[in-house]
């Protein structure tokens, strides 16, 4: 079960292009990191959008790291 929801974070995590066409831009209500990439892209805004692209890679990095590490004590524990 874990898995699945690491693999489906993943997946909503890397999602862009329906994601940007369905959300709305009212900033900070419906901003989403995707959609505020694009527009500091737009913008030539480079740094700004790798710092919100580098925020995302992070917070995925450390949930897959707590998934794993919860795996492995549920593993080590149910032995």
């Amino acid at each position: 079960m874990l898995t699945g929801f690491a693999l489906a974070f993943a997946r909503g995590i890397g999602e862009f292009g329906s994601v940007v066409f369905i959300s709305g831009n009212m900033p900070m209500r419906t901003e989403i990191a995707p959609l505020l990439i694009m527009s500091k892209l737009e913008q030539y805004d480079y740094a700004g959008a790798t710092a919100v692209a580098l925020l995302l890679l992070l917070i995925s990095f450390l949930m897959l790291l707590v998934i794993n590490t919860l795996q492995r004590w549920v593993r080590k524990t149910s032995r």
